[in-house]
């Protein structure tokens, strides 16, 4: 016989932050640390709005031509991406059920954003510098367990690294799109941000 039984709400105590993994159970570190994660959470979750709306500004005002070929080319990636990515959660698939053609519009986007900021990167000196990126890094690894770890294992795999590289590039691209764009701030609240870059 199966039973139904009301929420216990766990009483807010030591043992409850160490449940949270603050060793010595302390509180106020607890509360130190849930609000330094919930900030830093807010931070991404705004930059990737922001910058999200920055790059269909660039695609929505530039018309290009692009290439059949790297469309094509593009198209094919998304798709060995998406394969790889079910065959990591455990589905075997001979044959994606996915046809290039159905990923037209988001290749022919994500070729076209490669083409201008790629030309934005050039023109205007936008490249990641060393100590960008080492500030990117930085702050990815303030959220696990042992920072200093994660640093290292970063620098020590060049693809884990040209990710935060990347990152640093779109970052100089927003900034610079940022200053010479006529921009209005839009409130909006905390379960809304979340919710958007779900």
């Amino acid at each position: 016989m199966s039973k139904v039984e009301e929420p216990k709400i766990p009483e807010l105590g030591p043992d409850f932050a160490k449940a949270l993994g603050v060793a010595d159970g302390d509180i106020a570190k607890m509360r130190d640390e849930v609000r330094s994660n919930v900030g830093l959470e807010v931070k991404k979750r705004v930059e990737s709005e922001v910058k999200q709306k920055v790059m269909q500004a660039l695609v929505d005002s530039t018309t290009l031509e692009l290439p059949k070929s790297l469309v094509e080319i593009e198209a094919q990636r998304m798709v060995q991406q998406t394969r790889a990515e079910l065959e990591a959660r455990g589905l075997k698939l001979e044959k994606l059920p996915v046809d290039p053609a159905a990923l037209e519009e988001r290749a022919k986007r994500r070729v076209a954003l490669g083409l201008i900021v790629g030309e934005l990167v050039r023109e205007q000196s936008l490249g990641a510098k060393p100590e960008q990126v080492r500030a990117l890094v930085t702050e990815h690894a303030q959220t696990y367990e042992q920072p200093f770890e994660v640093v290292k294992w970063i620098y020590s795999d060049a693809q884990r690294l040209s990710e935060f590289e990347g990152l640093a590039v779109e970052a100089n691209v927003v900034k610079w799109v940022l200053e010479r764009a006529k921009v209005e701030d839009q409130p909006i609240g905390f379960e809304a941000l979340m919710g958007a870059a779900s």
